[in-house]
């Protein structure tokens, strides 16, 4: 299906509703049923019917259509956050005495399930540089139940080869899942690799606006009904009409986004390239980065996020680049409209906290929709007062 259909027509059914050419928000809790035998058939298939917002909504479930084509998989699922996407994929596949292999550095908040949640309950993980694919086979234990990806991951941008890591486990019946945040479905497609699990967090670039908060699962049916049926309905982390009707609306320029963030993050991540205040520049999609074959066969573009270290030897001078960055907002996330720095910086001298293991000359820049040339003379002089 192209690519268009997708985000302008599919599970659209206009005749339903007044030929509206938005979908529309149907912004309730409950649903009534003319006879004793529609709701008893409701409630035997509630994947499929319309009882209760807590299970399925009729503006979700567009929105669920929409993400299942765009991956490429059977059905999806739509939560009120990435992480709690992340938790319920994951809880959906473990029980105690189970083993997962996850790759280091992952998402913080997946880190936290996977590396002190989970343990108190007798799942245990083992992180692995999962730059190679043999580091996962000799993680394997006869208890390991999923492998866990982020390709890339979202501060140093490391790939695993998923073709290879999906071989890997089918070969041992093990389940694979994957954060694809970063490349969005657009740039990236997991399942076509054999990847069993496909996790956003859709508050990046599904959302696109920066106002709303939320995550997704893609995968089989069968995978999807199992999850509904158990973690998804009894841990009740949905997301409310109106703000799944919100990233429809997102989803209309989606494409046009990511082409255009992706397009601005090239010229500026060039341009920091040849600055003699910059060590380095971590972009996936540049051939002087270590994966830059596989990121190629795996992706057909990198969107706004790269990372950069700055030439510099004391946290203060860091500090001095930040200081005098003004057309950056100073913020985590992205894929919205609006660039954003996160320096690893930030993540130093936090009372009661150790410093980041990461270097304090990392910065992270999330280029947005803005006139690129405008954020190069930004970093420029920033990098001049340094």
């Amino acid at each position: 299906m192209h690519l268009s259909e997708i985000l302008t027509h599919l599970g659209e059914d206009r005749h339903r509703y007044f030929e509206a050419v938005a979908p529309p928000v149907i912004q309730t809790s409950n649903f009534a049923f003319r006879s004793l035998d529609e709701f008893r058939k409701a409630v035997s298939e509630e994947l499929e019917h319309h009882v209760y917002t807590r299970g399925n909504n009729p503006t979700v479930e567009i929105l669920r259509k929409k993400l299942a084509a765009l991956e490429g998989t059977e059905d999806a699922l739509v939560l009120g956050s990435g992480s709690a996407a992340v938790a319920v994929a994951v809880l959906s596949q473990v029980q105690q005495g189970d083993h997962i292999v996850c790759v280091q550095k992952p998402y913080s908040w997946t880190w936290k399930l996977l590396g002190k949640w989970l343990p108190r309950f007798g799942v245990e993980t083992t992180f692995v540089d999962g730059r190679e694919t043999a580091r996962f086979e000799a993680a394997l234990r006869p208890n390991t139940r999923l492998i866990y990806l982020e390709s890339p991951n979202s501060l140093t941008f490391e790939l695993q080869d998923l073709e290879a890591v999906a071989r890997l486990a089918r070969s041992r019946g093990i389940v694979t899942a994957i954060d694809n945040s970063h490349c969005s479905p657009v740039f990236q497609n997991p399942a076509a690799f054999g990847i069993d699990i496909v996790i956003h967090s859709g508050t990046k670039y599904l959302n696109g606006h920066s106002d709303v908060v939320n995550g997704v699962i893609c995968a089989s049916k069968k995978i999807i009904r199992s999850i509904f049926e158990n973690e998804f309905m009894t841990l009740g982390a949905i997301i409310s009409p109106h703000d799944a009707w919100l990233i429809l609306r997102g989803l209309r320029t989606l494409e046009l986004r990511m082409q255009r963030s992706d397009a601005s993050a090239r010229k500026v991540a060039g341009f920091l390239k040849g600055h003699p205040r910059v060590r380095q520049v971590l972009h996936p999609l540049m051939p002087d980065f270590p994966q830059y074959e596989l990121a190629r066969k795996q992706m057909r573009g990198s969107g706004g996020l790269f990372s950069f270290l700055l030439d510099v030897d004391t946290l203060e001078a860091a500090e001095r680049f930040f200081a005098n960055l003004n057309r950056f907002l100073l913020a985590v996330s992205w894929g919205g409209y609006e660039s954003l720095v996160l320096p690893s910086a930030a993540f130093y001298k936090i009372p009661g906290k150790p410093d980041t293991p990461l270097p304090f000359q990392l910065v992270r820049l999330y280029i947005g929709l803005e006139d690129p040339d405008w954020l190069i003379e930004d970093l420029a002089q920033a990098l001049d007062r340094m």
